[in-house]
């Protein structure tokens, strides 16, 4: 196997998190070397088409996505130039405090190894970097933190007409809080409202890392490496540093890249899968597993829609995929805190999406059992007079969910790997409560049509989550692996508990975080 010329950082995945540790060691001088599975792409390629959104999805070569209920994987990953994010919804929220300290207070999953205090300055830093758009002073259930740079999305007609069911239920809305330029900001041009978010936003309105930490990451002088797949992180004969990576390159070749450090940042489910298929003879359960939880403790956000028609106009195309609305009045985490509320854990809706007339979260896919007449006729109603709202809800992280090694491997032999998860009974009456709320909300809004859709999974967390105490943990509070001196990793797969907030905000205040303490104390590591 041939050894390439070594280098100080291997960053492995090019999505939210592993672009902006790539800009931060970049920009402080470290020779950083990015290697990415997926492909290179810029703004100028990206289509507001909702073929092109669907390549920028998925994770091929998975064996299964198994369970009493399977997570929506394509929906909820990516491959290439900005991974997932590339076709994340830019809503950006802080953790709760109380999300920190789960288990302290409630009993239930597991404490971060630090509280919202010790990430607030990452997230004003972050904010501030890739601009988000919000009202601070509206959101009333914001944790502290400094002002939103940029002022909130204008509210359209849609968000207007379900605003009024809330405050009909005594509850309260406030702008979305996107990482969206509604005025231009460090060289991007404000929002033109098409809607076209998961498509990759062809104009660099959406702060996905194609012109945020990537484009910075490679400005900076890190070098980009596309369709180069890390197969396996090789240690030293001790067991306890890793001496670099082995890589697969386009044409089939296999090479060696030393490093001094490596950062996964891979995702919830690749990170678990390269840590496993890593095993030694000194790690036999795979790397950093001495606890035997890398890829456990995966878990998501338990989700619902809720959809209406409406007499009046709606002018549901206009705004952005996300919404344009927020109420957080469910957060409370006690059960019994809140009417009819049987279940630990809390809920936020989004309001008011931005919709097309079909695939994710189109209209079409809103009314699955409509066929023929009764289908075109439906269409012809909704193209103008629909609405949408999102339920995002916590549930509490169980170690059967999980990633594992599945038999066989992939075309370029990679080991491929399967994905088990349920949700709980506290989960699915979680999910009931919102449901109903919903509806209701809709109908004091004024829809003539109210119903809801399934239960569906909603983002990637955990799998190789991080704590103080090894023997429950996979990494600490820095993202260094617990066993390996060198390694860490960056991502929301780190997190013991998830909230029932979108997690890139939280991702990338963790990453840049780590990053600092990386540049600031580096020759601890890296030595």
């Amino acid at each position: 196997m041939r050894t390439l010329d070594a280098t100080e950082v291997v960053v492995v995945g090019a999505g939210q998190a592993g672009s902006l540790v790539a800009a931060k060691l970049a920009a402080a001088g470290k020779q950083v070397t990015v290697f990415e599975a997926g492909a290179a792409r810029g703004t100028e390629a990206l289509l507001s088409s909702q073929i092109w959104a669907r390549r920028l999805k998925g994770t091929p070569d998975l064996a299964a996505s198994a369970g009493d209920h399977p997570l929506g994987i394509t929906f909820n990953t990516g491959q290439g130039a900005g991974g997932t994010a590339a076709h994340h919804y830019a809503c950006w929220f802080r953790l709760h405090p109380e999300d920190f300290e789960m288990q302290r207070r409630h009993g239930v999953a597991a404490d971060w190894p630090f509280g919202y205090d010790t990430l607030r300055p990452h997230y004003d830093a972050v904010q501030e970097e890739v601009g988000i758009a919000g009202d601070a002073a509206a959101e009333r259930w914001r944790p502290p933190g400094a002002e939103y740079p940029l002022p909130p999305m204008p509210r359209f007609r849609q968000g207007e007409i379900l605003a009024r069911g809330f405050e009909r239920h005594g509850l309260h809305v406030a702008p979305l809080p996107l990482a969206i330029a509604t005025a231009p900001y460090r060289g991007r041009e404000a929002c033109i409202y098409d809607g076209w978010c998961d498509a990759g936003c062809p104009t660099g309105a959406l702060a996905n890392p194609l012109v945020t930490y990537l484009k910075w990451a490679q400005t900076a002088g890190a070098k980009l490496n596309y369709r180069h797949r890390v197969e396996r992180i090789v240690t030293d004969a001790a067991g306890t540093r890793s001496i670099g990576v082995i890589v697969a390159r386009p044409d089939g070749e296999r090479v060696f890249q030393p490093a001094a450090l490596v950062v996964l940042a891979a995702f919830a489910l690749e990170t678990p899968r390269l840590l496993l298929a890593s095993a030694t003879d000194r790690h036999p359960q795979g790397l950093a597993n001495a606890s035997g939880t890398v890829g456990c403790y995966l878990h998501t956000h338990a989700a619902g829609g809720v959809f209406g028609l409406f007499d009046e106009t709606t002018d549901c195309h206009l705004g952005v995929s996300g919404g344009q609305l927020v109420c957080q009045d469910g957060y409370g985490k006690a059960k019994g805190e809140g009417k009819g509320k049987d279940f630990i854990g809390g809920y936020q809706w989004l309001i008011a999406h931005s919709t097309k007339p079909n695939d994710l979260l189109g209209i079409a896919c809103s009314r699955p059992d409509l066929h023929g007449s009764a289908f075109n006729s439906f269409m012809g109603q909704a193209a103008t007079h629909f609405a949408s709202m999102t339920a995002v809800g916590e549930t509490l992280p169980l170690a059967e969910n999980r990633v594992e090694l599945a038999p066989g491997t992939d075309s370029a032999g990679m080991a491929k790997m399967r994905v088990v998860h349920r949700f709980d009974d506290n989960a699915l009456r979680l999910y009931a409560h919102a449901m109903k709320e919903g509806v209701a909300i809709f109908n004091s809004a004024g829809a003539r049509e109210a119903w809801h859709g399934p239960m569906a999974s909603m983002h990637l967390i955990g799998g190789t989550r991080m704590g103080s105490d090894p023997a429950t943990s996979v990494a600490d509070g820095w993202g260094r692996c617990h066993e390996l001196a060198n390694v860490f990793i960056a991502g929301p797969g780190l997190f013991p508990s998830g909230g029932a907030v979108n997690p890139t905000f939280t991702a990338s205040a963790l990453a840049h975080r780590t990053a600092a303490h990386l540049v600031a104390n580096w020759r601890d590591y890296a030595a």
